[in-house]
């Protein structure tokens, strides 16, 4: 270690009591963080490119330190999928400081990282005062029946009015209207289901079938239409 003459010449003071830093909540327990490997919890948070064109939500499960699971969904550019791909191979194994230091291909997945990075080391995690933590898996349940995201996709205009074209319960492929015009309920498919089954050896016209649901007042529409044709 170097010194400058100034600190050379100075007298040694004792610095008196070190309590070390503040605890912070994991996974049901107060933690004093030290070291790297005394970070865990399970968390989200999203992050944006530059240009904000896109968007990356990150889902991190991380255990002593160590990111066990993450779950990419993005939205935006379309290179954005390609970099979540190479993310998804990146990320687990590394340690949240190494993640934290590692080109992640996407500003916006970079970004998310960072965000995450500041709410787990600051206690912030979303499995704070959940005891144990949540199991490693937890993220990919997240995404409900058929592991897809869940995502909305609605449109509008002044001339023509509202589509919905996608929401929670699925792909929509109707939008029931009443007298006024006005959309009081939707057919939806929810495809994550349907592949699943199809998948599974399910005629496709017999998945659809059974994937395909309705929502609000959708049998009393007095006409229906199709959000992405009419």
């Amino acid at each position: 270690m170097e010194y400058t003459p100034e600190v050379e010449e100075m007298i040694c003071v004792a610095q008196g009591p070190n309590n070390g830093p503040s605890p912070i909540p994991e996974e049901g327990k107060w933690v004093q963080a030290r070291e790297i490997k005394d970070i865990s919890g399970l968390t989200h948070g999203v992050g944006w490119c530059a240009p904000q064109q896109g968007a990356c939500k990150l889902t991190l499960n991380i255990k002593d330190g160590i990111i066990e699971e993450a779950l990419l969904e993005t939205i935006g550019c379309t290179g954005m999928t390609h970099s979540a791909a190479m993310a998804s191979e990146i990320l687990p194994g590394k340690t949240i400081l190494e993640a934290l230091n590692t080109d992640l291909v996407c500003d916006a997945i970079n970004v998310a990282m960072r965000e995450l990075f500041l709410q787990i080391v600051y206690g912030r995690s979303q499995t704070a005062f959940s005891e144990g933590g949540l199991p490693i898996g937890a993220a990919l349940e997240d995404l409900g029946k058929g592991l897809r995201s869940v995502t909305a996709t609605t449109y509008g205009t002044k001339a023509k009015g509202p589509r919905y074209l996608e929401i929670t319960e699925g792909y929509i492929v109707e939008i029931g209207l009443d007298a006024n015009d006005e959309i009081i309920g939707y057919k939806y498919v929810q495809l994550g289901i349907m592949m699943e089954a199809i998948s599974k050896g399910v005629d496709a016209n017999e998945a659809l079938e059974k994937a395909t649901g309705a929502y609000g007042r959708f049998a009393d529409a007095v006409k229906t239409i199709n959000p992405r044709h009419q």
